[in-house]
């Protein structure tokens, strides 16, 4: 493409632009800990300045040293007081050096610390934000993925970056001032010397950054075949399946293709600064000689040759630490893009401030509510009409993907409709706080976590206003008939669970959703009460103990139940049938028998299982 003016103008602005991140950088860094901070600032600005102080000196030492030589050659005695005095002070300003040095090394250590745990809190607490959708959304995942990445360790570098780039343009200006004495020229040379690795490393940096970003879902897919390669919940199905061999297959085949582009890069970026890295050292070899000849000729002294050798050498490193540190901080703006990317994704503004609706006799009502999950052509509940009132129970049944648990997260708040209302209390589910709307609502999902807590955090995690108090935790797990197993654990309800931490306690599949169970009657105060599949692992007899006890707990409250065993779903007042998403069939089992339709035929073919 032919470059214009205007392009490069736009490359320009493309390029600067990236570095509005460093200001922030630094913004966060400085509310990490400002002591710190200003520490590190102040010892930088001084490491700046030593090193030409410690040249300086040395062109003294030097000097002093030729002169006392020229006294003892016309036969005078040596005076030796000036000599040891410089030695003394160049001996104090290298041991100041090197304490400065560390002094940055501990600034940036403590930092380093401080700022990783402050930016995947940031980042967690902004996890907390987000609506349910967005969790499941393979593109927030890759966000997600990159700001978790790097963002963690960017700031800090971009911020040392920053301090040493002002380091050595402190260094470079103290340097340039010495050897301005000798030729503008020298100077010159010294800067232009370090601009062709400094454009070549920002190419590179930028080229790297977008083959991360192009490898997000790659990457992603490896750390998801660590996890189950690795995970204890995964390794009996890898067990059983014999899938290591696979899977490990998989993870090779992925990580090569990464590698391999890694490595060409690497191979490219490292060959032109190989290339370059020639083309500094001849300018300062070049340089070299040509104070070497001024020495000769006797136009500076050979303490001064020393000092703009030095200088030079010196200042060279400067020139292309501060290119390494702009090309760095390019790259690190490139990367902390991601965090900042992921940090101002807008955040749902759902809900509004009703925390009591005005009617709570008007009980739950879906008026025509339709739902389709983003990315999906086929809507998972569509035309649902249906009024729920306190003190009944309800059952809903239907096939795998009938849309029974969208019906459940949608009554819940935690997506809205696309179309269509949901009122709870005589409210408009919309108007509802959603922290007061979920306290309200008393939910076990089929896919329920398991939590590698203590048995009391696992079932107060139902209501963590009341995390930590022992006698609801009792109160819900004997609600929840799970309160005779527990009291058989070695430490009780302060019994760990799972096998991740020490002393572990691992629950059968029943077991763990007696404590899930409990988990849900933890709301004592929840007008609602759902349970999606809770019993699956229960044998029916102990279900139907389960739901009958369930029942005469939610006399005055809305009680749903979702299950595919027809032996409990009958005791229920109201049965609800769904198959593609719609309600087909409503009434009394009597009803829905007689009706002879979907729930009938379901009905009489689990019946003849039992005959």
């Amino acid at each position: 493409m032919l470059r214009t003016p205007a392009n490069e103008s736009v490359v320009l602005e493309s390029y600067l632009g990236v570095f509005r991140y460093s200001r922030r950088a630094v913004e966060l860094v400085w509310s990490t800990h400002r002591g710190l901070t200003i520490s590190l600032a102040i010892l930088t600005v001084t490491a700046g300045l030593l090193p030409a102080g410690v040249a300086y000196v040395g062109k003294l030492i030097v000097d002093a040293v030729v002169a006392q030589i020229a006294v003892v050659s016309a036969g005078g005695d040596a005076v030796y007081s000036t000599v040891l005095t410089w030695l003394l002070v160049e001996g104090a300003l290298v041991a100041g050096l090197i304490g400065v040095q560390r002094g940055i090394g501990f600034c940036q250590a403590l930092l380093r610390v401080l700022l990783s745990q402050r930016v995947n809190t940031m980042i967690l607490e902004k996890a907390l934000t987000l609506e349910l959708a967005q969790f499941e959304d393979s593109e927030f995942y890759d966000k997600l993925n990159r700001a978790r990445q790097e963002a963690s360790s960017r700031p800090l570098s971009l911020v040392n970056r920053t301090f040493g780039l002002a380091q050595h343009g402190i260094s470079l200006v103290s340097y340039g001032g010495l050897l301005l004495q000798f030729s503008p020229w020298a100077v010159l040379i010294l800067v232009a010397a370090g601009l062709p690795a400094f454009a070549a490393e920002t190419a590179f940096s930028g080229e790297r950054f977008r083959v991360f970003r192009r490898r997000s879902p790659e990457r992603r897919m490896l750390m998801y075949l660590e996890m189950v390669l690795a995970r204890e919940d995964h390794a009996k199905e890898v067990k059983l399946f014999s899938l290591g061999r696979e899977l490990m297959g998989r993870y090779r085949k992925i990580f090569g293709i990464i590698c391999e582009e890694d490595r060409k890069l690497a191979i490219r970026r490292d060959s032109w600064g190989f290339g370059l890295a020639l083309f500094g050292n001849l300018a300062f070899y070049g340089t070299y000689a040509w104070i070497a000849v001024s020495t000769i000729e006797g136009v500076i002294s050979l303490g001064e040759m020393t000092m703009y050798l030095l200088v030079f050498k010196q200042g060279q490193a400067s020139v292309s630490s501060m290119l390494t540190s702009i090309g760095g901080m390019y790259e690190d703006n490139l990367y902390l893009s991601n965090l900042y990317e992921y940090l101002e994704q807008d955040t749902p503004k759902l809900g509004g401030a009703v925390g009591v609706g005005p009617e709570p006799e008007a009980g739950l009502v879906f008026e025509n509510v339709s739902f389709t999950y983003p990315g999906s052509s086929h809507p998972a509940v569509r035309g649902v009409n249906l009024h729920i009132r306190p003190g009944q129970s309800v059952a809903i049944v239907g096939l795998n993907g009938s849309g029974k648990t969208t019906l459940i997260k949608l009554m819940a708040g935690l997506y809205p409709p696309n179309s269509g209302r949901i009122f709870y209390q005589g409210t408009d589910l919309a108007d509802w706080d959603p922290i007061a709307l979920r306290n309200s609502i008393g939910v076990i999902f089929q896919d329920f976590n398991r939590y590698q807590l203590k048995v009391g955090e696992n079932i107060g995690a139902g209501d963590v206003g009341h995390l930590w108090e022992d006698a609801r935790w009792a109160e819900a797990a004997t609600k929840g008939k799970a309160s005779r197993f527990i009291d058989k654990l070695p430490e009780r309800y302060h019994t760990q669970l799972g096998r991740w931490f020490n002393n572990g306690q691992e629950l059968s599949g029943g077991e763990w959703q007696r404590i899930a169970l409990a988990r849900a009657f933890m709301r004592a105060g929840a007008d609602i009460l759902v349970l999606d599949e809770p019993t699956a692992s229960m044998d029916a007899q102990t279900e139907a103990e389960i739901f009958d006890h369930f029942q005469s707990l939610t006399a005055d409250k809305i009680a749903i139940l979702i299950s595919h065993r027809f032996s409990t779903v009958r005791r229920a007042e109201l049965i609800v049938v769904m198959d593609e998403g719609e309600i087909i069939e409503r009434g009394s089992h009597e009803d829905l028998v007689e009706l002879q339709g979907l729930y009938a035929r379901l009905f009489e073919l689990q019946a003849q299982g039992y005959r």
